[in-house]
């Protein structure tokens, strides 16, 4: 009995070994493996870029200041409405706008906007309205080495003052006659005789310098050139005086008053000129009360509806078109209950393009590649040309921006202002010889 339970054992055991060959190997369960998975790449960061100004919502610059303003706040909405500025830096920026109220007080801009760069930490800047505010900003500007784009000043003193980061954008003082100089030449190159006569005021003089020194240098013999007193009503004695020196051309003036007077007179008195341009007057609706005395005279203009700047302009000036069409642009403005928006108005929304143009350029809000980009830009936009000096002794001047000249013809029996010059934005044919 023992033997066969022995025996028994032996085989239990000799079995399982047979079968694995005689040898146990642990065996291990497959491990499963999971599919990649896809990575998406980071989504662009939306932020916010801030442009900081001051708008004088009081005081005596009320009127073209909220403009102004109303400008830039459509620029903006059509920016963020489109989604955003898309840099090259790999982000979007919505546009946000920062004011105050500058009271149209010089004193008050360089504390506002010292405070729009220190505390609430903006990135741009655009001007104050008027020559004398913007003045007083760039300082600031200057100081802390903020971009700001002007708009609203044409006055050139602050260009010359050494500043590196504040770029014009209106068409400077010294200019303001020149485009009516330039009708002039290229209506007839025998004209020759040029009388200006200027309301002594600092802006009227200012324009009256720069239109000297630049009919001299072109070639024009200045027959007469001198200043009225604010105020005056009675041009007798300097029309005698215009008379007998024959004139081809008369410019000058100075603002409403004096300049719809002295247009007045020189038609009552019938004096016999080829063309009269004269400065702020003849740019105002008022001027049509004139009647028959309005036709044919003419005014330079920061721009004007109708303005035929276009890509086919630009290309044959040789420069790049950016941004949206005049038609766009009033339409615009029609959309917030402004029919007729003033040079003033557009010319805050023109600020907003040139920055947004500088800002693609750039690639991101970083202020030495967004001046290199305002330095180097040479472009196009419904309001005109932009291209500005970057020697030390003028930096930031404009230097393309030519005035549209306007002129009252009588079209279809109706007196209206109709755009005569540059030749790319031109509408109508100018009136010449005037008599």
């Amino acid at each position: 009995m023992r033997k066969l339970l022995f025996v028994l054992l032996v085989v239990v055991m000799v079995v399982p070994l047979a079968a694995c060959g005689g040898k146990a190997t642990p065996t291990k369960a497959p491990v499963a493996t999971k599919a990649p998975v896809a990575t998406k790449a980071p989504a662009p960061a939306v932020k916010t870029l801030t442009i900081g100004f001051t708008a004088s919502e009081t005081g005596k610059y009320n009127v073209e200041s909220t403009g102004q303003e109303l400008g830039l706040k459509l620029w903006a909405k059509r920016v963020n409405g489109a989604g955003g500025l898309k840099l090259n830096d790999g982000n979007t920026y919505k546009i946000a706008l920062k004011s105050y109220d500058d009271e149209s007080k010089k004193e008050r801009v360089q504390q506002l906007y010292t405070r729009l760069i220190n505390d609430d930490k903006v990135d741009l800047l655009v001007s104050p309205y008027s020559s004398g505010l913007t003045d007083a900003a760039a300082v600031i500007a200057e100081q802390y080495k903020k971009i700001m784009v002007t708009t609203g000043a044409a006055s050139d003193a602050t260009y010359k003052k050494g500043y590196a980061h504040v770029f014009q954008l209106y068409t400077p003082a010294s200019r303001y006659l020149t485009s009516v100089l330039d009708l002039l030449k290229a209506k007839d190159p025998s004209a020759k005789k040029v009388a200006i006569v200027y309301e002594k005021s600092k802006f009227a003089t200012a324009v009256a310098v720069g239109a000297k020194a630049y009919a001299e240098k072109n070639g024009f013999n200045v027959v007469m050139y001198e200043g009225y007193d604010s105020g005056t009503s009675d041009f007798g004695p300097f029309i005698n005086k215009i008379a007998a020196n024959k004139p081809d051309a008369i410019i000058g003036g100075g603002h409403y008053q004096d300049g719809s007077t002295f247009s007045k007179q020189l038609y009552e008195k019938k004096v016999p000129v080829k063309l009269v341009g004269i400065l702020v007057a003849p740019s105002s609706p008022k001027f049509a009360e004139l009647g028959d005395a309005a036709v044919g005279i003419t005014a330079p203009a920061q721009w004007a509806a109708g303005a035929n700047y276009s890509p086919e302009t630009a290309k044959a000036a040789g420069f790049e078109w950016f941004g949206p069409s005049s038609g766009e642009i009033i339409k615009a403005f029609a959309g917030a209950g402004v029919k007729e928006p003033s040079y003033q108005a557009v010319g805050g929304y023109a600020a907003g393009l040139i920055l947004e143009k500088a800002l693609l350029t750039a690639g991101s809000p970083e202020v030495a590649k967004v001046k290199k980009a305002l330095e180097d830009m040479k472009i196009m936009i419904f309001y005109g040309s932009y291209n500005v000096d970057t020697s030390a002794g003028a930096h930031g001047l404009q230097i393309a921006h030519d005035m549209v000249v306007i002129q009252w013809q009588k079209v279809s029996g109706k007196l209206q202002k109709v755009i005569v010059w540059p030749e790319a934005a031109k509408t109508h044919s100018a009136i010449y010889p005037l008599r």
